[in-house]
């Protein structure tokens, strides 16, 4: 649906890139590999995003990186709307309904590094886990958000890297 309203898929490919994860950060080069694009396709999105304030450059060594711009007015809005098109807000609510004593859900892997590659990685940590939910959620996540959800459960909390978007302790 969202391919309607953003006509350009490289733009698309972009704003999920920098905003499923704030922290997402990349040069010219290493963006047009990534996609399998040419740098001029990527080049004209970037100073278009760029221009309009939506993600900010900085110099690192002989590199511009560029990165989602956080204190943009729309900087929430598209964050949502970019996490809402992945389905990750009903992969969230359907975690949290059922599965027991959830303590963090964290989106590791090419999703979390913002590649939309139609795989969702999903560590969820915690007590007392549903493990019968989690099959029946596993197939009925994909059918909603039309994308491959591959669940990790742990006991106990985490610190491995990813997009954190749920943690009981911090309150998030």
């Amino acid at each position: 649906m969202l391919e309607s309203l953003i006509t350009s898929k490289t733009r698309l490919k972009l704003l999920i890139k920098f905003f499923v994860n704030s922290q997402n950060h990349s040069h010219l080069r290493g963006l047009a590999d990534e996609f399998g694009e040419s740098t001029n396709a990527i080049r004209k999105e970037l100073n278009n995003l760029t221009q309009a304030g939506i993600l900010i450059r900085h110099s690192d060594k002989n590199k511009i990186e560029y990165q989602a711009n956080v204190k943009h007015p729309f900087y929430t809005n598209i964050r949502d709307i970019i996490r809402k098109y992945l389905g990750l807000d009903m992969l969230l609510e359907n975690i949290l309904e059922r599965m027991g004593e959830v303590e963090q859900v964290v989106l590791t892997g090419d999703i979390a590094r913002g590649n939309d590659t139609g795989t969702i990685d999903v560590l969820i940590t915690g007590e007392n886990l549903n493990d019968e939910y989690i099959n029946h959620l596993t197939k009925r996540i994909e059918e909603l958000i039309d994308r491959k959800v591959i669940f990790t459960l742990s006991m106990g909390r985490t610190s491995v890297g990813g997009l954190v978007l749920f943690d009981r302790e911090a309150g998030i």
